[in-house]
């Protein structure tokens, strides 16, 4: 049996040492059923990859929820990035779960969490997908194996148990049964990367899987603490958002103790702190959850809020989080590699779609148009416009876009060589808002063996808003030092610089910056 997955060649982990993405998928449609905030999650999720969403749920108004629910979150997912075809309009409502089933290429259940509840829509599911169609149920912490008992295929049946808010948050917990099927698992991890995610493969089915049972034991600790009176609910926030937290967005709890035991890392913090471990510090056994610590919790938490209603502090923790994970980019960890890998899918499906790689014989236009975006909430300055360095950031991808269209991607930089920018002049004519749409256009005003000068034009409705130009120079990465153009990007740049010549050198071009005592400004 051929269980359905992208055609990818992967390792045993995606993203991790020896498994990589190799290419943009093809358009496909994702079923889901239970349309609640993890629900609305994965459609978003799936929604921004550029997938068409079938979905049910048995809820009177739950369409309209869902797309409410989309509608809210698509502004961070577009912060995130979106692949080319992201449209919430490729939401379609389907009548029934059989339905759902029948249609999709990939069905993810996210019922309530009561196995009752989930072992009956599975039933259903199971009746109507295709065999080859792999069924993941969104579980935290219930055992695949008693969701699959009693299907018809329980090989296609596991968990992918992903993390709130879906759509941002790149870890999903992979958890198989013990009647799943090896296809099944990799489709599984195959689909979950193809959705830029990070697939944890559970490899024992434990209830709780992995994060869960991490954070239930800081959950109860926390209620225990509620409970006796020895902090509210904003300190014990605080004691989490300045200290750990901030390490744990990019070490986990056991590298951060590692890095705790100096030179002697692990072995000798367990030897310094370790005895602490018999101290009666901890309280794993959760309180009885009284009236008296409900009402503490709860109002604990609407003080901390302030007024704020759930929606804004959605929209906080959306900022945070992006903000969070491009802090982590240029140091390629966790989240970080995430978000560096995703924005590379983003103009690697873009190419595709917009302009392929340049091969001999294809007409080039002139000017190239091949990279655009629109104006995010973080690069609005206090003025409310587009900030400068924005503006060079859109130029680089732009300048990306290139490089791309010329053959030098991923596999031509891991090879040793590129590109690195050795000036750059920004000519700013308009300003730009949040929300705005813009579009770059590229002219190659030069080449030779080792440089490239290039200039941008960024365009909104029309509009000229700024204007960027780059000189280039090719590079040996591993030497250091300026090197010739490999042959097949060689053969490139020369039919670009070609195809250009005939246009007018735009007046930007070469321009110095001086004041004229004789010329006012305006």
């Amino acid at each position: 049996m051929r269980y359905f997955g992208p055609e990818r060649k992967c390792g045993t982990q995606p993203g991790a040492e020896g498994g990589r993405w190799e290419g943009a998928v093809t358009a496909r449609t994702i079923g889901l059923t239970g349309t609640g905030v993890i629900g609305s999650g994965w459609a978003v999720r799936a929604l921004a990859r550029g997938h068409d969403v079938v979905a049910w749920d048995p809820a009177g108004d739950a369409e309209d929820r869902l797309r409410a629910a989309v509608e809210r979150a698509w502004p961070s997912a577009t912060r995130l990035g979106l692949f080319p075809g992201a449209d919430p309009a490729r939401l379609r409502w389907a009548g029934s779960p059989e339905e759902v089933a029948a249609n999709a290429d990939w069905v993810q259940e996210s019922a309530p969490e009561d196995e009752g509840v989930k072992r009956s829509l599975l039933g259903r599911l199971d009746a109507a997908a295709e065999p080859a169609t792999v069924i993941a149920s969104s579980s935290s912490g219930l055992l695949p194996s008693r969701l699959a008992d009693g299907l018809s295929h329980p090989e296609r049946l596991l968990i992918g148990h992903p993390f709130n808010p879906v759509y941002l948050l790149p870890l999903v917990e992979v958890v198989p049964g013990e009647a799943t099927a090896e296809d099944a698992v990799a489709a599984a991890m195959a689909h979950y990367d193809d959705l830029v995610m990070y697939p944890l493969l559970v490899r024992n089915e434990v209830e709780g899987y992995l994060s869960d049972r991490l954070q239930e034991a800081l959950w109860r600790e926390n209620l225990h603490l509620v409970n006796d009176g020895a902090a509210t609910t904003a300190e014990l926030d605080d004691s989490i958002v300045y200290g750990p937290g901030l390490r744990w967005a990019a070490m986990g709890t056991n590298l951060t103790f590692h890095l705790a035991g100096g030179e002697g890392g692990m072995r000798h913090m367990l030897g310094q702190f370790g005895p602490a471990l018999k101290l009666p510090w901890t309280r794993l056994e959760a309180p009885e959850l009284t009236g008296d610590l409900i009402e503490a919790m709860a109002s604990g938490c609407e003080d901390q809020a302030g007024g704020r209603s759930i929606a804004e502090l959605e929209r906080q923790r959306d900022d945070c989080l992006l903000a969070v994970m491009r802090a982590l980019r240029p140091s390629g960890i966790g989240a970080g590699r995430i978000v560096a890998e995703r924005e590379a899918r983003i103009l690697a499906a873009k190419a595709s779609t917009e302009a392929e790689p340049w091969t001999p014989g294809t007409k080039i236009a002139a000017p190239l148009s091949l990279y655009s975006a629109v104006v995010e909430p973080d690069w609005v300055d206090y003025n409310g416009h587009m900030t400068e360095w924005a503006f060079l950031a859109v130029f680089g991808w732009a300048s990306d876009a290139l490089f791309r269209y010329l053959g030098i991607d991923e596999a031509y930089r891991d090879g040793g060589h590129s590109y690195y920018t050795v000036e750059t002049h920004l000519n700013h004519q308009q300003e730009a808002s949040l929300g705005e749409p813009l579009r770059v256009t590229t002219q190659v005003l030069g080449s030779d063996a080792k440089r490239l000068h290039i200039f941008h034009a960024m365009y909104r409705d029309g509009e000229r808003v700024c204007t960027g130009e780059q000189m280039l120079v090719h590079v040996d990465t591993a030497a250091g030092r300026s090197a010739q153009l490999l042959e097949g990007p060689a053969v490139a740049v020369a039919a670009v610089t070609e195809a250009h010549a005939s246009m007018p050198v735009p007046p930007q071009a070469g321009r110095r910056m001086s004041i004229d005592a004789r010329r006012p400004a305006n």
